[in-house]
């Protein structure tokens, strides 16, 4: 599980660079990543990029902390999760640096990114949206790692304090939400709880809602504000021995759900109201799957795996197209910003290469010329005889952001049909093994 928490650099971007890059915390400085800029000289790129910039913003940067459940996560996973997580928010539009520290008794990444983009020269929108979607990434990224993540409940409206508290069982909620899932299976009615729930110490208030209160709880809980499962509707449907609302599957037009295993699902067994409702149900998702079967023209399973192959090969092939065409987008705007700062400080080179007194020249230009010769360096790696045009860079990566954005609607298009497929074939699967029980079951009774 990682938490992450993010705060703006207003006027120490030196220092905070300087401090997250501790050799003492980063394993000598092995666990330091750069991107757009180099760890030594990015408080000047920063800078750089900023004095460039159409719309700088107050802030100098942006400070990111992702931290990680101890003895979960080796320092190298960290990592590697802290620059998938860089780029993936980022875009490959900010220069940043990433560190993993190790000194405490949890390993966490810092991440300061420049509050500018080298390539629109725009500030970074930080808001609520951003964040929930910083959050949303690092969260899919551990689970891809197999680490653990907070899951959000079904609640709408439940606070990381409200969450902490749940899990160290202190949640007036989470005890209320408790008591009802206990006292449902021996209740006749809403009304028989609601007595069960004042035997056991709650206050029971009536009116438009109803609400409970612990003896020690200060306010009063509408029961509707603890999930979909607690609305009075879903305690009667549940107390009349009906599932949990959150917990049948949506349906969706055109969509196709997995088949229920009623034999080996505990909740069937133990509910006969929630077993008729999933043999039913299991009755019209067979009936959906041979008509999509029929509708495709498949008529084996063998032409069914062929089909399922064939989306999955497109898939794969269509992901790394996308991968391929956005790292050319980030080599061309990496290589775009160094063009950019190669030609804008060509002159204040020229002018140091011919001084006589190159020290003072050096004093007063000292982050031009540094800049100058980073810049130059990253060309002459790239193989470039001579300078291409900012036209025709330009015309390059907008030709690459319109494929980009083709594969994206594509790839999402693409992958839809891979989980119908899948799900189409696991359907079959199942009903084949149903089917083949029911044979051997009439070949008992029959011998």
């Amino acid at each position: 599980m990682a938490v992450t928490k993010t705060h703006p650099i207003k006027s120490t971007l030196k220092t905070a660079i300087d401090y997250i890059c501790n050799p003492n915390k980063t394993d000598g400085k092995l666990l330091v990543s750069s991107f757009g800029c180099t760890a030594e000289t990015a408080d000047i790129e920063f800078e750089w990029t900023r004095r460039h910039s159409i719309d700088k913003g107050t802030h100098l940067g942006r400070h990111l902390i992702q931290a990680f459940e101890p003895g979960e996560v080796s320092a190298e996973e960290a990592h590697e999760i802290g620059m998938q997580l860089a780029k993936e928010i980022l875009g490959g539009k900010y220069e940043f640096v990433l560190t993993t520290h190790i000194d405490k008794g949890h390993i966490h990444n810092h991440l300061i990114f420049n509050a500018v983009s080298f390539t629109d020269h725009k500030h970074y929108h930080s808001n609520k949206r951003s964040y929930h979607e910083i959050r949303r990434t690092s969260d899919r990224l551990c689970k891809e790692h197999g680490l653990s993540v907070i899951v959000p409940g079904r609640e709408k409206g439940k606070s990381y304090i409200e969450h902490q508290a749940a899990r160290n069982g202190t949640s007036y909620k989470a005890k209320l939400k408790a008591a009802i899932d206990r006292l449902i299976p021996v209740s006749s009615s809403l009304e028989d709880l609601l007595a069960r729930l004042q035997r056991e110490g709650y206050e029971i208030k009536r009116g438009k809602y109803i609400s409970a209160r612990a003896p020690d709880q200060e306010r009063f809980t509408r029961l509707k504000t603890l999930g979909a499962d607690y609305t009075e509707e879903a305690v009667v449907f549940r107390i009349a021995g009906g599932p949990r609302p959150s917990r049948q599957p949506q349906q969706h037009s055109g969509k196709v759900s997995l088949l229920i295993d009623i034999q080996n699902n505990i909740k069937a067994q133990q509910s006969a109201g929630y077993q008729r409702w999933a043999t039913i149900e299991n009755l019209k998702r067979a009936a959906a799957t041979m008509n999509f079967l029929t509708e495709h023209g498949i008529s084996s399973y063998e032409e069914l795996v062929e089909r399922c192959d064939d989306v999955v090969a497109v898939s794969i092939r269509t992901r790394e197209s996308l991968r391929d065409t956005e790292q050319r987008i980030t080599d061309l705007a990496l290589l775009g910003k160094q063009i950019d700062t190669y030609r804008k400080l060509k002159p204040v080179y020229d002018r140091y290469k011919a001084s006589k007194d190159k020290e003072k020249f050096l004093r007063g230009f000292e982050s031009e010329i540094i800049l100058f010769e980073a810049a130059a360096r990253e060309i002459k790696k790239a193989g470039f005889a001579r300078l291409p045009s900012s036209e025709k860079l330009k015309a390059e990566l907008d030709g690459l952001s319109a494929r980009k954005t083709a594969l994206q609607a594509e790839l999402r298009k693409i992958q839809r049909e891979e989980k119908r497929y899948d799900t189409y074939r696991r359907n079959v699967d199942m009903l084949l093994r149903q089917n083949f029980k029911m044979m051997q079951e009439n070949e008992l009774e029959l011998s």
